[in-house]
């Protein structure tokens, strides 16, 4: 497939000296004050925390890195890595431990939990050298820079990814980071901003991609179609040819992002992939969204976008603009609450906010940069919010009549021989399945229906496969309720024509045999 490129920016990015010396991991009485916390679709599937709640130490070598991790008790010990100064081939080395599995030519975070890495003092530059995050999840990157990562050439890293997450990966923070190449593909690098082979609940935030060919992809090719959930917000991509990014199949939130110089192509939706594009502002730039390099169509919800000196390609095979008035050709709903600016401050926010060493500002939703509020990181289970989880619901049936008996139902790709219908024709020998792990099942009226409780029922033989759930308000996309058993599930009573079911995780197939509801 096509994939263009245009003009270059030779950064004349600095080569860090090879021959820094390695340091050991230094540890830190204190727990780091570090401000924020995760937004997006990495809030959601229990949240992400990173190392909240264990020990700091302070790394300024790739093997001190990789060190901190191979001490820890266990792979899934918190740890929170301070990380200064520059880090490259040099002075990064394979370490093992029983906690760990690292190699020499990537910072490597391979089958992991609960890490957080943070960049301190007078900042933290991966120089050519990608960060790996691989079946692992709970991971945390924020103030770092990344630079010059080469699939090609030399040296060797990463595949050329500056950060590339793949196989089953879940829960990934990555804030406040620069990302930059020099140039792409023909040059020797690929993406910035890589996620494959099962990767979900990323949120890519108030960070700078710049002067490479490909911002990143969702989806290796057009049958990688397992991952989704992402959110990036408060951006900043300069000079990228196209990739802003790719999305294969799967759900992305796109919001409040400064986009300049996309040269070839940018948001590019395909192979069934739905992304909700609001209130970006796009300058000097070509193809800003839709379907490029491919006959297997995307979809997308756009609204508030500003549009300042865009062109157009004519719609073709394998090109499906969306411009240049980009009218909707999906609905996505978001289970999160989040802050919209105004997309005529989004430069300028963005501006101040974006990339390592800008001091973790974030807007406020009214196009003003605060600094968050320290917060001394806390256990690394996350508090409850409302609505909490039900965790476990009670078994017994909530009484009344059961609303979903002569009512509609839907949701997402079900699995072959189960229908919808099977989940409110009071029949626990039928049952829906969906086509993977992960899926929506909804019922629904024709008109508004006041419900409080609901009865998940799972088919026999697979009680207790669904391992994470939320109950979504099917008119507005708000969470009702969330929990990690299915059963009975309450909340505050809602007058909705329809109520989701949505499995975020699970252990086997899951086997819905009856989506029972109530007043």
């Amino acid at each position: 497939m096509r994939r263009p490129v245009a003009r270059r920016v030779q950064a004349g990015l600095a080569t860090a000296a090879v021959g820094a010396a390695i340091c050991v991991a230094l540890p830190v009485h204190q727990a780091s004050a570090a401000a924020g916390s995760a937004s997006g679709y990495a809030t959601q599937n229990g949240g992400t925390t990173g190392g909240a709640g264990g020990q700091t130490v302070r790394a300024t070598t790739g093997t001190a890195i990789h060190a901190a991790l191979c001490n820890r008790a266990s792979s899934s010990t918190p740890i929170i890595i301070e990380v200064q100064g520059t880090i490259n081939h040099g002075n990064t080395t394979k370490v093992s431990g029983s906690s760990c599995n690292t190699a020499a030519d990537k910072i490597e975070l391979k089958e992991i939990s609960n890490v957080t890495i943070i960049g301190v003092g007078s900042g933290a530059v991966f120089d050519q050298l990608g960060i790996h995050i691989r079946d692992s999840s709970n991971i945390i990157i924020r103030n770092v820079t990344v630079r010059n990562v080469k699939k090609s050439g030399s040296p060797i890293s990463n595949g050329g990814d500056a950060i590339g997450m793949e196989s089953t990966v879940r829960n990934v923070w990555v804030d406040h980071a620069t990302l930059e190449a020099s140039g792409g593909e023909s040059e020797g690098y690929d993406g910035l901003f890589d996620m494959k082979d099962n990767t979900q609940y990323v949120t890519l935030s108030y960070s700078i991609l710049r002067n490479s060919g490909r911002g990143g992809l969702i989806g290796s090719s057009e049958s990688d179609r397992s991952n989704g959930f992402v959110t990036f917000h408060h951006n900043l991509y300069e000079n990228i040819d196209s990739r802003t990014p790719l999305l294969r199949g799967g759900i992305a939130h796109i919001y409040n992002n400064s986009y300049v110089s996309l040269n070839e192509s940018g948001i590019n939706s395909r192979a069934g992939a739905k992304a909700k594009v609001e209130n970006n502002y796009f300058k000097n730039s070509k193809d800003v969204l839709g379907t490029f390099y491919t006959s297997e169509a995307g979809y997308w919800q756009a609204s508030g976008n500003i549009l300042d000196n865009v062109t157009w390609s004519s719609p073709g095979s394998e090109t499906n603009p969306a411009g240049p008035s980009m009218p909707s050709t999906t609905s996505v709903s978001i289970p999160y609450s989040y802050r919209l600016d105004g997309a005529s401050c989004v430069p300028d926010i963005v501006r101040q906010t974006a990339g390592a060493n800008t001091g973790l500002k974030e807007s406020n939703g009214s196009c003003s940069p605060q600094t968050p509020t320290p917060t001394t990181p806390g256990p690394t289970t996350p508090a409850p919010t409302t609505p909490a989880p039900t965790t476990p619901p009670p078994t017994s049936n909530p009484g009344g009549t059961n609303l979903s008996i002569g009512a509609g139902s839907d949701g997402s790709s079900k699995a072959s021989g189960t229908s919808y219908g099977d989940v409110r024709d009071g029949n626990l020998s039928t049952f829906w399945s969906p086509a993977g792990a992960t899926g929506d099942i909804s019922i629904k009226w024709s008109t508004a229906t006041s419900v409080s409780s609901i009865n998940i029922r799972e088919a026999s033989g697979s009680a207790g496969s669904v391992t994470s759930w939320q109950v979504l308000n099917g008119d507005t996309g708000a969470v009702l309720a969330s929990g990690s058993r299915a059963g009975v599930i309450t909340f505050a009573r809602t007058s909705l024509k329809k109520v989701t079911f949505r499995i975020n995780s699970s252990t086997a197939t899951p086997k819905v045999a009856e989506f029972e509801t109530y007043a």
